[in-house]
Protein backbone atom coordinates (compact mmCIF):
# COMPACT_ATOMS: atom_id res chain seq x y z
CA UNK A 1 0.00 0.00 0.00
CA UNK A 2 1.58 3.39 -0.89
CA UNK A 3 2.02 6.33 1.46
CA UNK A 4 -1.15 8.39 -0.16
CA UNK A 5 -2.95 5.71 0.50
CA UNK A 6 -1.58 4.79 4.84
CA UNK A 7 -2.80 8.51 4.57
CA UNK A 8 -6.67 7.99 4.50
CA UNK A 9 -6.52 4.48 5.65
CA UNK A 10 -9.37 4.35 8.20
CA UNK A 11 -8.91 3.80 12.26
CA UNK A 12 -10.32 0.42 13.22
CA UNK A 13 -10.56 -1.02 16.15
CA UNK A 14 -11.71 -5.13 16.55
CA UNK A 15 -12.92 -6.76 19.88
CA UNK A 16 -13.26 -10.40 20.48
CA UNK A 17 -16.66 -12.01 20.41
CA UNK A 18 -16.15 -15.26 23.05
CA UNK A 19 -18.98 -18.30 23.29
CA UNK A 20 -19.52 -19.84 26.57
CA UNK A 21 -16.31 -21.53 26.58
CA UNK A 22 -14.20 -18.94 26.22
CA UNK A 23 -13.25 -19.61 23.10
CA UNK A 24 -12.98 -17.05 20.38
CA UNK A 25 -16.07 -16.97 17.63
CA UNK A 26 -16.21 -13.75 16.01
CA UNK A 27 -14.61 -10.24 15.85
CA UNK A 28 -16.40 -6.94 16.01
CA UNK A 29 -15.40 -4.24 13.94
CA UNK A 30 -15.32 -0.61 15.41
CA UNK A 31 -15.00 2.20 13.01
CA UNK A 32 -13.46 5.50 15.01
CA UNK A 33 -15.80 8.54 13.82
CA UNK A 34 -12.34 9.58 11.74
CA UNK A 35 -13.03 6.72 9.93
CA UNK A 36 -15.71 8.80 8.04
CA UNK A 37 -18.40 7.19 6.67
CA UNK A 38 -18.75 3.21 7.13
CA UNK A 39 -19.10 1.86 3.36
CA UNK A 40 -15.97 3.29 1.81
CA UNK A 41 -13.97 3.01 5.23
CA UNK A 42 -15.30 -1.17 5.23
CA UNK A 43 -14.33 -1.73 1.59
CA UNK A 44 -11.00 -0.57 2.26
CA UNK A 45 -10.20 -2.74 5.06
CA UNK A 46 -12.15 -5.67 3.73
CA UNK A 47 -9.58 -5.09 0.26
CA UNK A 48 -7.00 -5.44 2.11
CA UNK A 49 -4.61 -7.96 1.55
CA UNK A 50 -4.62 -10.79 3.71
CA UNK A 51 -6.93 -9.91 5.60
CA UNK A 52 -9.40 -12.58 5.73
CA UNK A 53 -6.94 -15.17 5.67
CA UNK A 54 -5.83 -13.88 8.79
CA UNK A 55 -8.58 -13.31 11.15
CA UNK A 56 -10.31 -16.55 9.55
CA UNK A 57 -12.30 -18.75 10.83
CA UNK A 58 -13.94 -16.56 12.48
CA UNK A 59 -17.43 -14.22 11.83
CA UNK A 60 -17.28 -10.43 11.49
CA UNK A 61 -19.83 -8.21 13.15
CA UNK A 62 -20.18 -5.07 11.09
CA UNK A 63 -22.52 -2.29 12.53
CA UNK A 64 -24.42 -0.40 9.79
CA UNK A 65 -25.83 2.66 10.90
CA UNK A 66 -28.21 2.61 7.52
CA UNK A 67 -28.21 -0.93 5.06
CA UNK A 68 -28.54 1.23 2.46
CA UNK A 69 -25.42 2.30 2.31
CA UNK A 70 -24.43 -1.01 1.22
CA UNK A 71 -24.56 -1.05 -2.04
CA UNK A 72 -23.25 -4.17 -4.65
CA UNK A 73 -20.01 -3.28 -4.90
CA UNK A 74 -19.61 -3.19 -0.86
CA UNK A 75 -21.66 -6.33 -1.15
CA UNK A 76 -19.47 -8.14 -3.68
CA UNK A 77 -16.00 -6.98 -1.52
CA UNK A 78 -17.68 -9.03 2.11
CA UNK A 79 -17.30 -12.54 2.90
CA UNK A 80 -21.20 -13.10 3.23
CA UNK A 81 -21.22 -16.35 4.61
CA UNK A 82 -18.34 -15.19 7.61
CA UNK A 83 -20.45 -11.51 7.93
CA UNK A 84 -23.31 -10.96 10.53
CA UNK A 85 -24.44 -7.23 9.41
CA UNK A 86 -25.66 -5.74 12.65
CA UNK A 87 -28.41 -2.96 12.26
CA UNK A 88 -30.29 -0.55 14.34
CA UNK A 89 -33.73 -1.78 16.18
CA UNK A 90 -34.94 1.71 14.89
CA UNK A 91 -33.71 1.25 11.28
CA UNK A 92 -35.74 -1.96 10.75
CA UNK A 93 -39.15 0.49 10.43
CA UNK A 94 -38.65 1.57 7.18
CA UNK A 95 -39.76 -0.72 4.00
CA UNK A 96 -37.11 0.33 1.54
CA UNK A 97 -34.32 -1.29 4.76
CA UNK A 98 -36.55 -4.08 5.00
CA UNK A 99 -36.30 -4.65 1.50
CA UNK A 100 -32.43 -4.07 1.31
CA UNK A 101 -31.76 -6.40 4.63
CA UNK A 102 -34.10 -9.11 3.01
CA UNK A 103 -31.94 -8.82 -0.53
CA UNK A 104 -28.78 -9.06 1.84
CA UNK A 105 -30.11 -12.16 3.83
CA UNK A 106 -30.40 -13.77 -0.05
CA UNK A 107 -27.22 -13.15 -0.86
CA UNK A 108 -25.70 -15.08 2.73
CA UNK A 109 -25.13 -12.37 4.67
CA UNK A 110 -26.19 -12.90 8.57
CA UNK A 111 -28.42 -10.13 9.80
CA UNK A 112 -28.54 -9.24 13.84
CA UNK A 113 -30.64 -6.39 15.18
CA UNK A 114 -29.67 -3.75 17.61
CA UNK A 115 -31.51 -3.48 20.36
CA UNK A 116 -35.39 -4.72 21.33
CA UNK A 117 -36.26 -6.78 18.52
CA UNK A 118 -40.19 -6.62 17.02
CA UNK A 119 -42.32 -7.03 14.03
CA UNK A 120 -40.13 -5.17 12.30
CA UNK A 121 -37.19 -6.95 12.80
CA UNK A 122 -39.00 -10.28 11.45
CA UNK A 123 -39.52 -8.17 8.10
CA UNK A 124 -36.25 -7.12 7.75
CA UNK A 125 -34.88 -10.83 7.94
CA UNK A 126 -33.09 -10.07 11.27
CA UNK A 127 -31.79 -13.98 12.95
CA UNK A 128 -30.12 -12.78 15.99
CA UNK A 129 -30.11 -9.81 18.43
CA UNK A 130 -27.25 -7.75 19.98
CA UNK A 131 -27.71 -5.86 23.38
CA UNK A 132 -25.31 -4.35 25.76
CA UNK A 133 -25.64 -5.32 29.29
CA UNK A 134 -25.55 -2.01 30.79
CA UNK A 135 -29.31 -1.64 29.41
CA UNK A 136 -31.02 -4.52 30.99
CA UNK A 137 -32.63 -7.85 29.55
CA UNK A 138 -34.44 -7.77 26.19
CA UNK A 139 -37.88 -9.31 26.37
CA UNK A 140 -38.48 -12.96 26.28
CA UNK A 141 -40.15 -12.43 22.91
CA UNK A 142 -37.63 -10.69 21.07
CA UNK A 143 -35.52 -13.38 22.26
CA UNK A 144 -36.99 -16.51 21.93
CA UNK A 145 -38.00 -15.07 18.03
CA UNK A 146 -35.05 -15.09 16.92
CA UNK A 147 -33.13 -18.03 15.93
CA UNK A 148 -29.42 -16.38 17.12
CA UNK A 149 -26.74 -16.97 18.00
CA UNK A 150 -27.69 -13.45 20.25
CA UNK A 151 -24.59 -11.63 21.57
CA UNK A 152 -24.71 -9.09 24.64
CA UNK A 153 -22.01 -6.44 24.55
CA UNK A 154 -20.20 -4.60 27.87
CA UNK A 155 -20.62 -7.89 30.11
CA UNK A 156 -19.13 -6.61 33.17
CA UNK A 157 -18.30 -9.45 34.93
CA UNK A 158 -18.87 -13.50 35.35
CA UNK A 159 -22.11 -13.53 37.31
CA UNK A 160 -23.08 -10.61 34.97
CA UNK A 161 -22.15 -13.76 32.15
CA UNK A 162 -24.03 -16.16 33.80
CA UNK A 163 -27.29 -13.96 33.61
CA UNK A 164 -27.73 -13.41 30.01
CA UNK A 165 -26.70 -16.48 29.35
CA UNK A 166 -29.33 -18.30 31.31
CA UNK A 167 -31.69 -15.63 29.34
CA UNK A 168 -30.28 -17.23 26.04
CA UNK A 169 -27.46 -15.75 25.26
CA UNK A 170 -24.66 -17.49 23.73
CA UNK A 171 -21.49 -14.83 22.58
CA UNK A 172 -20.50 -12.35 24.93
CA UNK A 173 -17.77 -9.83 25.12
CA UNK A 174 -16.38 -7.58 27.79
CA UNK A 175 -14.82 -6.52 30.57
CA UNK A 176 -15.65 -9.84 32.33
CA UNK A 177 -12.48 -11.79 29.91
CA UNK A 178 -10.17 -9.93 32.00
CA UNK A 179 -11.23 -11.59 35.22
CA UNK A 180 -8.80 -13.90 36.73
CA UNK A 181 -9.60 -17.59 38.50
CA UNK A 182 -9.90 -17.52 42.10
CA UNK A 183 -7.86 -19.58 43.34
CA UNK A 184 -9.01 -22.61 45.39
CA UNK A 185 -10.17 -21.92 49.01
CA UNK A 186 -8.02 -24.74 49.96
CA UNK A 187 -4.82 -23.67 47.69
CA UNK A 188 -1.59 -23.35 49.43
CA UNK A 189 -0.16 -21.27 46.33
CA UNK A 190 1.27 -23.64 45.25
CA UNK A 191 0.85 -23.34 41.78
CA UNK A 192 1.18 -19.62 42.04
CA UNK A 193 4.71 -20.13 43.32
CA UNK A 194 5.64 -22.85 40.75
CA UNK A 195 4.74 -20.50 38.38
CA UNK A 196 6.21 -17.12 39.72
CA UNK A 197 9.16 -19.58 40.03
CA UNK A 198 8.96 -20.53 36.62
CA UNK A 199 8.84 -16.87 34.86
CA UNK A 200 11.59 -16.22 37.28
CA UNK A 201 14.02 -19.08 34.98
CA UNK A 202 12.70 -17.54 32.11
CA UNK A 203 13.10 -14.08 32.94
CA UNK A 204 16.86 -14.78 33.59
CA UNK A 205 17.28 -16.81 30.64
CA UNK A 206 17.85 -19.62 33.06
CA UNK A 207 19.58 -23.63 31.50
CA UNK A 208 17.05 -25.57 30.12
CA UNK A 209 18.01 -28.55 32.58
CA UNK A 210 16.39 -26.07 35.20
CA UNK A 211 13.27 -25.47 33.11
CA UNK A 212 12.71 -29.59 32.67
CA UNK A 213 12.89 -29.78 36.57
CA UNK A 214 10.52 -27.26 37.31
CA UNK A 215 8.41 -28.45 34.17
CA UNK A 216 7.69 -31.82 35.42
CA UNK A 217 6.60 -30.48 38.87
CA UNK A 218 3.50 -29.32 36.81
CA UNK A 219 1.59 -32.05 35.21
CA UNK A 220 -1.19 -29.21 33.20
CA UNK A 221 1.89 -27.25 31.64
CA UNK A 222 4.24 -30.17 30.81
CA UNK A 223 1.20 -31.36 28.99
CA UNK A 224 0.33 -28.10 27.05
CA UNK A 225 3.84 -28.01 25.93
CA UNK A 226 4.46 -31.87 24.32
CA UNK A 227 1.03 -31.15 22.81
CA UNK A 228 1.96 -27.91 21.20
CA UNK A 229 5.20 -29.66 19.77
CA UNK A 230 3.78 -31.81 18.43
CA UNK A 231 0.38 -29.81 16.52
CA UNK A 232 0.39 -29.30 13.16
CA UNK A 233 2.34 -25.62 13.92
CA UNK A 234 5.26 -27.52 14.63
CA UNK A 235 5.08 -30.97 11.98
CA UNK A 236 7.61 -33.40 14.10
CA UNK A 237 8.25 -35.83 11.94
CA UNK A 238 7.97 -38.65 14.83
CA UNK A 239 6.29 -37.77 18.13
CA UNK A 240 8.13 -36.08 20.85
CA UNK A 241 7.41 -37.44 24.85
CA UNK A 242 10.56 -35.59 26.43
CA UNK A 243 10.98 -32.13 27.59
CA UNK A 244 14.55 -32.11 26.38
CA UNK A 245 12.65 -32.97 22.79
CA UNK A 246 10.44 -30.37 22.94
CA UNK A 247 13.38 -27.71 23.91
CA UNK A 248 15.53 -28.42 21.19
CA UNK A 249 12.64 -28.13 18.48
CA UNK A 250 11.43 -25.00 19.82
CA UNK A 251 14.65 -23.47 20.29
CA UNK A 252 15.75 -21.19 23.50
CA UNK A 253 13.68 -17.80 22.09
CA UNK A 254 10.52 -19.71 21.13
CA UNK A 255 9.90 -21.68 24.28
CA UNK A 256 10.57 -19.00 26.02
CA UNK A 257 7.71 -17.11 24.12
CA UNK A 258 5.21 -20.22 23.99
CA UNK A 259 6.28 -20.83 27.80
CA UNK A 260 4.82 -17.55 28.67
CA UNK A 261 1.41 -17.97 26.79
CA UNK A 262 1.27 -21.94 28.14
CA UNK A 263 0.79 -20.25 31.55
CA UNK A 264 -2.08 -18.62 30.47
CA UNK A 265 -3.29 -22.42 28.71
CA UNK A 266 -5.36 -23.82 32.03
CA UNK A 267 -8.79 -24.88 32.04
CA UNK A 268 -11.32 -22.78 33.98
CA UNK A 269 -13.37 -24.13 36.74
CA UNK A 270 -16.52 -23.97 34.04
CA UNK A 271 -14.58 -26.38 31.59
CA UNK A 272 -13.47 -23.57 29.59
CA UNK A 273 -10.55 -22.05 28.06
CA UNK A 274 -9.05 -19.54 30.00
CA UNK A 275 -9.98 -15.94 28.59
CA UNK A 276 -6.74 -14.58 28.56
CA UNK A 277 -4.59 -16.61 26.90
CA UNK A 278 -5.77 -14.99 23.45
CA UNK A 279 -5.62 -11.30 25.24
CA UNK A 280 -2.41 -11.98 26.26
CA UNK A 281 -0.80 -13.13 22.52
CA UNK A 282 -2.75 -10.31 21.20
CA UNK A 283 -0.82 -7.50 23.22
CA UNK A 284 2.17 -9.75 22.88
CA UNK A 285 1.93 -9.78 19.34
CA UNK A 286 0.85 -6.09 18.91
CA UNK A 287 3.78 -5.17 21.17
CA UNK A 288 6.16 -6.82 19.15
CA UNK A 289 4.73 -5.21 16.09
CA UNK A 290 5.52 -1.40 17.29
CA UNK A 291 8.39 -1.96 18.35
CA UNK A 292 9.40 -3.74 15.10
CA UNK A 293 8.13 -0.50 13.60
CA UNK A 294 9.66 2.00 15.31
CA UNK A 295 12.98 0.22 14.25
CA UNK A 296 13.69 -1.68 17.69
CA UNK A 297 16.29 -4.74 17.56
CA UNK A 298 15.57 -7.90 18.11
CA UNK A 299 16.47 -7.62 22.06
CA UNK A 300 14.22 -4.55 22.29
CA UNK A 301 11.08 -6.74 20.70
CA UNK A 302 11.45 -9.63 22.77
CA UNK A 303 11.30 -7.02 25.96
CA UNK A 304 8.14 -5.37 24.44
CA UNK A 305 6.24 -9.16 23.94
CA UNK A 306 7.39 -9.47 27.28
CA UNK A 307 5.26 -6.55 27.90
CA UNK A 308 2.72 -7.24 26.52
CA UNK A 309 2.23 -10.74 27.78
CA UNK A 310 3.17 -9.95 30.91
CA UNK A 311 0.37 -7.21 31.56
CA UNK A 312 -1.82 -9.52 32.61
CA UNK A 313 -0.37 -11.75 35.18
CA UNK A 314 -1.40 -9.62 37.73
CA UNK A 315 -5.68 -10.82 36.39
CA UNK A 316 -4.13 -14.29 35.98
CA UNK A 317 -2.15 -15.00 39.48
CA UNK A 318 -4.50 -12.43 41.46
CA UNK A 319 -1.66 -10.92 42.68
CA UNK A 320 -0.64 -6.72 42.85
CA UNK A 321 1.56 -6.33 39.74
CA UNK A 322 4.10 -4.78 42.02
CA UNK A 323 4.53 -8.08 44.10
CA UNK A 324 4.99 -9.87 40.37
CA UNK A 325 7.80 -7.51 39.22
CA UNK A 326 9.77 -7.77 42.77
CA UNK A 327 9.58 -11.08 42.27
CA UNK A 328 11.49 -11.25 38.80
CA UNK A 329 14.62 -9.98 37.28
CA UNK A 330 12.75 -7.84 34.18
CA UNK A 331 14.34 -4.89 32.67
CA UNK A 332 13.93 -1.75 34.03
CA UNK A 333 11.83 -0.53 31.02
CA UNK A 334 9.39 -3.55 31.16
CA UNK A 335 8.75 -2.95 35.09
CA UNK A 336 7.98 0.73 34.35
CA UNK A 337 5.77 -0.47 31.64
CA UNK A 338 3.52 -2.83 33.51
CA UNK A 339 3.84 -1.21 36.88
CA UNK A 340 2.83 2.57 35.59
CA UNK A 341 2.71 2.12 31.91
CA UNK A 342 5.18 4.40 32.00
CA UNK A 343 8.44 5.14 28.55
CA UNK A 344 7.83 4.10 25.30
CA UNK A 345 7.08 0.55 26.22
CA UNK A 346 4.72 1.60 28.46
CA UNK A 347 2.97 4.22 25.69
CA UNK A 348 2.71 1.09 23.58
CA UNK A 349 1.26 -0.94 25.89
CA UNK A 350 -1.88 1.62 26.89
CA UNK A 351 -2.38 1.61 22.60
CA UNK A 352 -2.70 -2.20 23.12
CA UNK A 353 -5.03 -2.07 25.89
CA UNK A 354 -7.89 -0.31 24.14
CA UNK A 355 -10.60 -1.60 21.62
CA UNK A 356 -11.29 1.53 20.36
CA UNK A 357 -7.38 3.32 19.14
CA UNK A 358 -7.16 6.58 20.02
CA UNK A 359 -5.81 8.73 16.68
CA UNK A 360 -3.80 11.07 19.38
CA UNK A 361 -1.82 8.08 20.85
CA UNK A 362 -0.96 7.06 17.47
CA UNK A 363 0.37 10.23 15.87
CA UNK A 364 2.36 10.42 19.26
CA UNK A 365 3.96 6.63 18.81
CA UNK A 366 4.49 7.45 14.87
CA UNK A 367 2.40 5.38 14.02
CA UNK A 368 -0.31 5.89 11.14
CA UNK A 369 -3.99 4.16 10.32
CA UNK A 370 -2.70 1.45 8.46
CA UNK A 371 0.44 0.31 10.15
CA UNK A 372 -1.91 0.39 13.57
CA UNK A 373 -4.27 -2.01 11.20
CA UNK A 374 -1.41 -4.15 9.53
CA UNK A 375 -0.44 -4.62 13.26
CA UNK A 376 -3.77 -5.66 14.51
CA UNK A 377 -4.31 -8.44 11.95
CA UNK A 378 -0.54 -10.00 12.53
CA UNK A 379 -1.87 -9.85 16.21
CA UNK A 380 -4.98 -11.06 15.70
CA UNK A 381 -3.30 -13.89 13.17
CA UNK A 382 -0.89 -14.79 16.20
CA UNK A 383 -3.50 -14.83 18.99
CA UNK A 384 -6.38 -17.61 17.04
CA UNK A 385 -2.98 -19.57 16.21
CA UNK A 386 -2.01 -19.58 19.43
CA UNK A 387 -5.74 -20.41 21.03
CA UNK A 388 -5.62 -23.74 18.15
CA UNK A 389 -2.36 -25.29 19.71
CA UNK A 390 -2.36 -24.54 23.23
Amino acid sequence: MSASDSSTFPLVGLQAVSNAQHQWVALAFHLTPQAGLAAPALAQLFAYPDMRAALAPLDFIVSLDDPLHVDEALAASLPAQHTILRVPAAACARNEVQNRCRALAERGFRLMVDGEAGLDAGKAGMRALSADAGGGLPSMVSILTLAGPHWVSNVADKACLANWRSAGFSWFSGAYSREGAAEAPNSDGTSRKRLLALLGLLARDADSRELEILLKQDPALAYHLLKLVNSAAFAPPAPIHSFTQAINVLGRRQLQRWLQLLLYARQQDDGGANALLPLAAVRGAQMEFLSRERGGDRDAQDMAFVAGVFSLLDVLLGMPMTEIVSALSLDLDVVRALLDRAGPLGDMLALTETERPDPARLQALGIDTETHWRGLLQAYHWAIQVSRNL
